[in-house]
């Protein structure tokens, strides 16, 4: 009679879950089934087939070899465990809420002659903890140095921490793990840290847990850095080449935590000398009609609760620059003499330093040769050669022109040409014997 009842359950339809583990038994009738993977507080889905059942039971049965499912009937009171598909072919059943303590080993029995059996691992993944960030104080010191703590529970298996600054990675970190006391999950923490700079001000620092059970959305601890530090201070000036009678701004720039209060001017160590053309508004110094008494070291000094700091800029007022006309010397003709030729080394001198005026009309940066100055030198060496040249004619022509008055000398009262001839050549033999005697 029981044997009767028990196939007549057999006939009921059932739902089934699939699986890929193989029992051992005859050819084409053994249970199949399939390990799965779930997070803690989800739904657990078992499933057993058999390609071919002649009306065989299947049975599922938890790791503590408890029944949970003969066929389509409940055999263990958990409000949890339900019927999903009941066939001759197929055993289906669902875990709702799955905790830690369900996992384990899970069994599937064909209840041929011997039962054959497959066996299903169900395991549970413990979800992380939201992270958080210990160690931080603000604000901090610039150059004191910062450790952050980022701690996170109950992982199963052991979470993954990450460190991040403004996006960016920061590998050089200590990373531990411990177990909590189920023995099940575990607790990670991981330390970063770096010393303060003024460059890590506003900067956001995060701590991400990446675990298997997040369904690749980590989890994220941010942190946001207050760094205060002295001020950085920076003097730009209006104008690259000031000269006399134009105006300058100098603009003093400064950066700080806090913000830098006013900041102070001072010229060579003191104050302002002249407040009437020196005028100070917030960071800006204006000196107008520059003169060569502005020369000088300008220090612009700021500061804040942090410290003070200051930046120098020096000062140099150039002439101005005279745009002159290109001018040409024409040297004059004369018989000038010894005296004539110092004039004209004058002229050349200042025709060599008028020429050597810049001319206002070339272009910026032209570096070729000055035919103007070369034609010049040229021409003054031409003229100072003819020069030379007429005043040696002349010198000669006048030493020639003594010596043949000389010679006649003598002859000038002599009533004819012999007594002239005699009186000559007398003056000769006088002249000879008296350079005899000089001798």
């Amino acid at each position: 009679m029981w044997v009767r009842e028990y196939q007549v359950s057999l006939t009921r339809p059932h739902q089934v879950a699939a699986t890929k583990n193989k029992a051992r038994g005859s050819q084409g009738q053994f249970p199949l089934t399939q390990n799965v993977t779930v997070v803690e507080g989800g739904t657990a889905n078992l499933t057993c087939r058999v390609d071919q059942n002649d009306n065989t039971s299947l049975q599922w049965s938890n790791p503590a070899q408890q029944t949970l499912y003969f066929d389509d009937k409940k055999a263990l009171r958990d409000n949890r465990i339900e019927l999903v598909r009941a066939s001759w072919h197929e055993l289906s059943i669902s875990v709702s809420d799955v905790s830690l303590s369900d996992e384990g080993q899970y069994t599937c029995s064909l209840f041929t002659m011997p039962v054959k059996t497959s066996k299903a691992f169900l395991t549970v993944l413990g979800v992380p903890e939201k992270p958080q960030i210990t160690g931080f104080t603000s604000p901090v010191m610039e150059g004191e140095r910062m450790q952050l703590t980022c701690k996170t529970s109950g992982s199963k298996p052991a979470a993954d921490i990450r460190w991040f600054k403004n996006d960016k990675e920061v590998k050089d970190v200590k990373y531990i793990k411990e177990e909590d006391a189920n023995r099940k999950t575990f607790t990670v923490s991981s330390t970063l840290d770096f010393l303060a700079d003024r460059s890590d001000d506003g900067a956001v620092v995060s701590c991400r847990v990446d675990h298997e059970s997040l369904n690749s959305t980590p989890q994220i601890a941010m942190q946001v850095l207050e760094i205060h530090y002295t001020p950085l201070v920076k003097i730009i000036s209006s104008n690259s080449w000031p000269e006399e009678g134009q105006s300058i701004i100098l603009t003093c720039e400064s950066k700080g935590k806090p913000v830098p209060e006013p900041v102070l001017w001072t010229k060579d160590g003191g104050e302002l000398p002249d407040p009437e053309r020196m005028v100070v508004n917030g960071r800006v110094l204006s000196i107008s009609f520059l003169n060569k008494t502005d020369n000088g070291t300008y220090r612009c000094e700021a500061k804040n609760p942090i410290g003070r700091n200051s930046t120098e800029y020096v000062l140099i007022v150039h002439d101005v620059f005279n745009t002159l006309l290109p001018t040409t010397v024409i040297p004059s003709l004369t018989t000038a003499t010894v005296t004539t030729n110092v004039a004209l080394t004058a002229s050349t001198t200042t025709s060599a330093t008028a020429t050597s005026i810049r001319d206002p009309n070339a272009l910026a940066g032209q570096t070729g040769p000055d035919h103007a100055l070369i034609g010049g030198i040229v021409a003054v060496v031409v003229f100072v050669t003819l020069c030379s040249i007429i005043l040696l004619g002349r010198y000669l022509a006048r030493h020639k022109g003594t010596y043949l008055t000389n010679e006649a000398k003598g002859a000038e009262d002599a009533p004819d040409a012999d007594t002239a001839i005699i009186n000559a050549e007398g003056s000769q033999v006088n002249a000879e014997e008296k350079k005899e005697y000089f001798i």
